[in-house]
C-alpha cells in the first residue's frame, strides 16, 4: 500500500514561509536587512523608467546566496527558482543574473552595507553577545578574480623607461647633427616629452612628404632611385619615434596605475601581485590579490577594509581612521599581533586616539628567551650610565654618544637615533663576535629612545594580568572569521574585479559570516527580542491555515484505482 500520489490533483498555492523551519538563517537574513533605514535606499530611487527591483530584496537574495556559498550571479539566480528561502524573500520576483551582478557592484550598496554592519553591530551591544571592550584587528590576502600571468612590475617599467630616454635624447641628436629636421624648443634638456616626440614625428612627416612630391617631379629612374634611397632615413627616425612616443604614454599611464605599489594585474587594475600562503605550486609564485583588513569582537566582523599594500604596518593608520569614519567609535583596547607593531602605529594610538595599543613587536618574543637575554654582544643587555650618557661593552670600554641621526622613510615618517661608538675596537679580542664593521671601525649603536620606550610600555602592558587575558583573546577571536569565510564559507577568490567592486563583495561575504555564526550560537535567533520583523504568518494563523488544509483532505475522496 502506497500513499497517495497524484501529479495531476489541483493545489491551492501555499505561503512559502509555511516551509521555512523556525530557526532558518533566511530570517536572520529578512531581520537584519529589515533594520536598514530607508534613507539608504534613497540614492536608487528614479522617478522616469521601468520600476526596479525593490533594494531590500535585492540585498536579501545576495545575501542569503552568499550564506549559502553561492557567490555567481547565474547560480543565484538558479536559486531563485529552485530554493524556498530565496523565493519566499524575493516574493516571488526572479531578477536575472545581469540585474544581480550590476547591483552588487552599484556604488550605492557600499552605503547600505555600511550600514548594515552598523546595525548588526547595534543589536550585538543589545543582546550582550560583545561589551566593546577591545577590537582585534588583523590582514588575509585573497586571490583577486584575474589572470596570475597578467603581471606589470614598476622596476621593469622604471628600467625600460630609462632606456626610452636615452635613446630618443640619442637619435634626435642624431637628427639634429645629419640637419634632417630643425630643432625644436624643449622644456627640458633630460628627456624629450610626449609632446616634443610628436613634434619630431611630424617634422620627419614632412620631411618624407617633401621626398615624396621630389620624387613624383623627377623623370629620371635613377634620381627617383637615389631619392628613395635617401628617403628611407626620415622614415625609418619616423617609426622609431612613433614608437618612442607611444611607449612613453604606456609607461606614463602605467606609473599612474601603481600609485605607491610595485606591481598590478592587466586584467584588474587595482589588484596588487603578492605571496599567498596557498602555493600550490610550491615555488612562492607571486598572485593578483588584495590585503583585507577586518575589526573583530566576538568572533563576528564589525568592520572592515581593502588595501593593495602586500603588508599590514601601513595599513593600520588608515584602517582605523576609516573604521572612526565609518562605523563606531574606538574601544579602550586596540588588539593586533606582531605586523602591526611599528613606532608609527604606536604613536598614533597612544598620543592621537589616546587608546591603549596591545600590539606586540617583531622581536617581542625573542626577547623573552633566555637566549637573548644571556648575549652579551646584544645592546640591550649592555650596562648604560644614565648620567653620563654612554654604553658599556663587554670588554669594559665606554660606547660614548656621538650625534643625532634622523632617518625618513619611503612615507614620509622621520625617526630619531641617537648614535653610539665603541672608542676604540682594533685589537679587541671580542671583535668578530661582536660587530661586523670593517677593519679600523668602531661598533656603532642606533638608539631610538622614542621606540625603546614604546616597547617598555608594550611588554609591561602585556605582563598584566587584564591586558595580557585580553591578548591572548586575539588568536581565538579574529583568526577563526578568516577560517569560517574561507573554510567553512568556500570564499576565497573574488568574483568581481576593481577595488570598490571587491569592497562591496567582501561586505556581503563578511555579513554571511557574521549570520551564520548569529544562527549557530542562538537556537531560535531573531534579530529582534519579540518577534521576526515583517514575519507574515503568526504561530495561529499557521494553524489556521493547517487545519483550513486539513479540512479540504478530509473532505477529499481520490478517484477509485483500475
Amino acid at each position: 500500500m502506497f500513499k497517495h500520489y497524484n501529479m495531476n490533483q489541483v493545489v491551492l498555492p501555499l505561503d512559502l514561509e509555511i516551509k521555512l523551519q523556525e530557526n532558518d538563517i533566511a530570517y536572520a537574513v529578512n531581520d537584519v536587512v529589515e533594520t536598514i533605514p530607508d534613507d539608504a535606499f534613497a540614492g536608487f530611487q528614479r522617478d522616469t523608467g521601468c520600476p526596479a527591483y525593490h533594494p531590500r530584496m535585492m540585498m536579501k537574495i545576495i545575501l542569503c546566496a552568499y550564506t549559502q556559498s553561492v557567490f555567481s550571479g547565474r547560480k543565484i539566480e538558479g536559486l531563485l527558482r529552485d530554493s524556498v528561502r530565496m523565493m519566499w524573500l524575493a516574493q516571488g520576483y526572479e531578477p536575472t543574473y545581469r540585474t544581480i551582478n550590476r547591483f552588487r557592484v552599484h556604488p550605492e550598496v557600499k552605503e547600505i552595507l555600511r550600514q548594515c554592519f552598523v546595525q548588526f553591530r547595534c543589536q550585538l551591544v543589545q543582546e550582550k553577545q560583545i561589551d566593546e571592550e577591545a577590537i582585534f584587528i588583523d590582514g588575509t590576502k585573497i586571490e583577486a578574480n584575474a589572470n596570475k600571468y597578467t603581471f606589470v612590475w614598476r622596476r621593469a617599467v622604471e628600467k625600460y623607461s630609462a632606456k626610452l630616454v636615452a635613446k630618443s635624447n640619442q637619435m634626435y641628436d642624431e637628427l639634429l647633427e645629419n640637419a634632417i629636421i630643425p630643432e625644436i624648443e624643449r622644456e627640458s634638456e633630460d628627456e624629450l616629452s610626449i609632446d616634443e616626440l610628436s613634434q619630431i614625428v611630424e617634422k620627419l612627416d614632412e620631411k618624407v612628404e617633401a621626398y615624396d612630391k621630389a620624387i613624383e617631379a623627377r623623370e629620371s629612374g635613377s634620381e627617383r632611385k637615389h631619392l628613395r634611397f635617401e628617403r628611407k632615413v626620415p622614415k625609418q627616425y619616423r617609426k622609431k619615434f612613433r614608437d618612442f612616443a607611444a611607449r612613453k604614454q604606456k609607461y606614463r599611464q602605467d606609473m599612474e596605475i601603481f600609485g605607491q605599489r610595485n606591481s598590478y594585474s592587466k586584467t584588474d587594475h587595482d589588484a596588487t601581485f603578492m605571496r599567498m600562503k596557498d602555493d600550490h605550486m610550491r615555488n612562492g609564485q607571486l598572485k593578483a590579490g588584495y590585503n583585507v583588513q577586518l575589526a573583530t569582537e566576538g568572533q563576528y566582523a564589525l568592520a572592515y577594509d581593502v588595501f593593495p599594500n602586500p603588508t599590514d604596518t601601513r595599513t593600520f593608520v588608515p584602517f582605523l581612521d576609516h573604521i572612526e569614519e565609518n562605523y563606531f567609535e574606538l574601544p579602550k583596547y586596540i588588539v593586533a599581533d606582531a605586523g602591526y607593531g611599528s613606532e608609527q602605529n604606536y604613536e598614533d594610538v597612544l598620543e592621537n586616539r589616546e587608546r591603549t595599543p596591545l600590539i606586540t613587536y617583531n622581536q617581542y618574543r625573542k626577547e623573552k628567551k633566555k637566549k637573548y637575554r644571556d648575549n652579551p654582544f646584544h645592546s640591550a643587555n649592555w650596562e648604560y650610565n644614565e648620567e653620563n650618557d654612554y654604553f658599556i661593552c663587554p670588554n669594559d670600554q665606554k660606547v660614548t654618544f656621538r650625534y643625532l641621526s634622523h632617518r625618513a622613510d619611503r612615507y614620509g615618517y622621520i625617526r630619531t637615533f641617537r648614535v653610539y661608538e665603541a672608542e676604540d675596537c682594533s685589537g679587541c679580542p671580542l671583535r668578530s663576535q661582536c660587530t661586523q664593521a670593517k677593519e679600523g671601525n668602531n661598533r656603532k649603536i642606533y638608539y631610538n629612545a622614542k621606540w625603546e620606550s614604546q616597547k617598555a610600555y608594550t611588554r609591561q602592558q602585556l605582563s598584566e594580568e587584564e591586558t595580557g587575558e585580553i591578548y591572548g583573546k586575539r588568536k581565538i577571536d579574529v583568526e577563526p572569521v578568516f577560517g569560517f569565510l574561507k573554510a567553512n564559507l568556500r570564499f576565497t577568490r573574488m568574483s568581481v574585479r576593481g577595488q570598490d567592486n571587491v569592497e562591496n563583495e567582501l561586505g556581503f561575504a563578511f555579513m554571511a559570516v557574521n549570520l551564520r555564526k548569529y544562527i549557530a550560537k542562538k537556537p531560535n535567533p531573531t534579530l529582534n527580542d519579540d518577534k521576526h520583523l515583517n514575519q507574515k504568518c503568526t504561530n495561529h494563523q499557521k494553524l489556521m491555515i493547517g487545519t483550513f488544509f486539513y479540512l479540504i483532505l478530509a473532505s477529499y475522496v481520490p478517484a477509485s484505482i483500475k
